[in-house]
């Protein structure tokens, strides 16, 4: 089993070189970090995943979380590893100073968040919904609500959840049936009951703060009915003399899910019972705060899908270059060999660039995404924030579907690397592949992020948000079409360019006559803006890559192999962007046609 090591080199190359970083010093939190900083704070947190959380990944999932009374126990090493995150300051690495976070801009947490999915992706979850909850809290809770919750939170000695999901509803949660009823002292009492909780209990943290959502007596039907209230697992009073009692709320994990992967985070349900919680935010305004963390979840879970593909990539590689099968088809690679390693073979070359190219133009993505949120939140500029607004509404749900369909896509290539070899578990690879299939389900599945692409994101505002992606690319082309040394890219991006364009035609005019229209391509549609983005971020790449070696970098074996992997992408993913133009056009008769009592 080969081991995770993060890729520092091409995290600083997005960052500094496509991203630009340097150039948002007036932009708050980019002032004080230079690239000696954010190179060292990268290389700490390399380390971290490296030495600390990757080598409990796997005793995790062979261990499993451990449910007796009430009580769950993580797997060995996890505490340990744990607290080395949280007394690292790692948890609130982007939160608000004041209240013991590092203000740093999200675009490093995403940074950091990869190398933690890719170190051990169960683990990451528990951190994950700890930041969730801060962000949740930072951008609706009352100054004594931040103050109670925030420091603490932040040091990582109390967790987070998030609670929507119950037995009888899921992606509807309109049809919530948890209640909460006012008490005299103005907190209030909470009764019903959860699933699919990550995190719900364990015991790595003093205490955890569960985010509830439920609904008051006599509020609206449906989801204009349900408001968002913050439920820890101890409360603490105090009394006159400055005393403090510590007491168990009414809120307790009931069961612990069995599950395909994900085995060392616990998955619990949740059972309220007349549970202590307060408000967050307005009442009966609660999908609007629980929104706020549900959105930075899916951002997360969309770099799940990378750090997933780039463990499943180096796991591949490295045993492809080990494993010795057969000959290479123009003669033997290793004459002094009884075989040639099975990297000479094309078919294994395909899978391996494959991975790479989703890996590499993910990442650029997915960290210029992260930048647009510092962006949306702190330009000094009001248009820019707007736009940077639009766009993150917009890539939102395009790169948590897409990431995460490639990240177990890459998993799968991965594991068909190793032959059979990888469908037993010493290697370590059919973990992923058990570990990332989750990714494609929770925090809303690739099918409801295509509906809310197709149904809510595109038509928002005449469009607007559409054009926060279609400008620059639009803007690319004109500016580097007669280029001949980027033609390989600008020419692939083009055509893709005028398909995506073709397809959001199609969808606005025949979505407005039958709304199965839309519905039926969504998930098309959503990839196809995908590999269009994608293809966007490896032509810049490609133009810095080519630019660097015109001036005759010392690192010129790093920018060809950029230009080699987008040269792939380019010419054998990018083009599946015809078919679905095909797919998308063809309408909703082909899926819709059959009865239901055929099935």
């Amino acid at each position: 089993m080969s081991h995770y090591q993060a890729p520092v080199r091409d995290f600083l190359f997005v960052l500094d070189e496509v991203l630009g970083v340097s150039a948002y010093g007036n932009v708050e939190g980019f002032g004080d970090v230079g690239t000696d900083l954010a190179t060292t704070i990268i290389g700490e947190a390399a380390k971290l995943a490296e030495d600390v959380i990757a080598p409990i990944n796997q005793m995790g999932d062979q261990q499993g979380c451990h449910f007796e009374n009430g009580v769950v126990t993580t797997p060995s090493g996890y505490r340990e590893a744990f607290r080395a995150y949280a007394e690292g300051g790692w948890i609130g690495v982007s939160a608000d100073p004041d209240h013991g976070g590092q203000g740093l801009p999200h675009v490093y947490a995403s940074v950091i968040g990869e190398m933690m999915a890719s170190a051990s992706l169960a683990f990451e979850t528990y951190p994950g919904l700890i930041s969730g909850a801060i962000e949740a809290i930072e951008r609706h809770g009352t100054p004594e609500q931040k103050e109670t919750y925030l420091p603490q939170l932040i040091a990582g000695k109390w967790g987070g959840t998030m609670n929507l999901t119950e037995p009888h509803c899921g992606t509807d949660l309109g049809l919530i049936k948890t209640r909460a009823e006012v008490k005299d002292d103005g907190s209030y009492s909470l009764t019903g009951t959860k699933i699919f909780i990550t995190a719900g209990e364990h015991d790595l943290t003093e205490n955890i703060i569960h985010l509830v959502l439920a609904r008051i007596p006599g509020s609206p039907e449906g989801v204009r009915g349900i408001s968002l209230f913050i439920v820890p697992k101890f409360l603490a009073s105090g009394d006159s003399e400055g005393s403090m009692e510590v007491t168990r709320n009414n809120v307790v994990c009931s069961s612990v899910e069995r599950k395909m992967g994900l085995k060392a985070s616990s998955t619990c349900v949740m059972s309220f019972d007349s549970a202590t919680g307060y408000l967050l935010g307005e009442s009966n305004k609660g999908m609007r705060a629980m929104f706020t963390m549900m959105n930075a979840a899916r951002l997360g879970v969309a770099i799940q899908g990378i750090g997933v593909s780039e463990s499943a990539y180096q796991m591949a590689s490295t045993y492809a270059r080990e494993r010795c099968q057969g000959r290479a088809l123009n003669g033997p690679a290793k004459p002094n060999q009884v075989a040639d390693p099975i990297i000479v073979h094309p078919d294994v070359r395909r899978m391996l660039l494959t991975m790479r190219a989703y890996n590499e133009g993910a990442r650029a993505l997915a960290l210029w995404t992260g930048l647009q949120i510092d962006l949306s939140r702190k330009h000094p500029d009001q248009g820019t924030r707007r736009n940077a607004s639009d766009f993150v509404a917009l890539m939102t749900p395009v790169i948590k579907a897409c990431f995460t369909d490639m990240g177990f896509e890459s998993a799968n290539l991965g594991l068909q690397c190793f032959g059979g070899h990888g469908y037993v578990s010493d290697t370590g690879i059919e973990q992923l592949v058990r570990d990332a299939r989750i990714t494609q389900i929770y925090e809303g599945t690739s099918g409801i992020q295509a509906l809310d692409l197709v149904g809510r994101k595109l038509p928002a505002h005449a469009g607007r948000y559409l054009r926060s992606l279609f400008h620059p690319i639009d803007s690319f082309i004109q500016e580097n079409g007669e280029d001949p040394e980027l033609k390989d890219f600008v020419l692939p991006l083009a055509k893709s360019f005028a398909r995506v364009q073709q397809a959001t035609s199609w969808i606005v005019e025949h979505g407005m006559q039958n709304p199965e229209h839309g519905a039926a391509g969504a998930s098309d549609y959503l990839r196809m803006l995908g590999l269009v983005a994608l293809a966007y971020m490896w032509a810049r790449m490609a133009k810095i890559s080519l630019s660097q070696i015109q001036k005759g970098s010392e690192d010129r074996q790093f920018y060809e192999g950029k230009l080699d992997v987008g040269r792939f992408f380019m010419a054998r993913i990018l083009p599946d962007t015809s078919s679905l133009l095909s797919k998308i056009s063809s309408g909703a008769d082909p899926v819709m046609r059959m009865p239901s009592e055929a099935f």
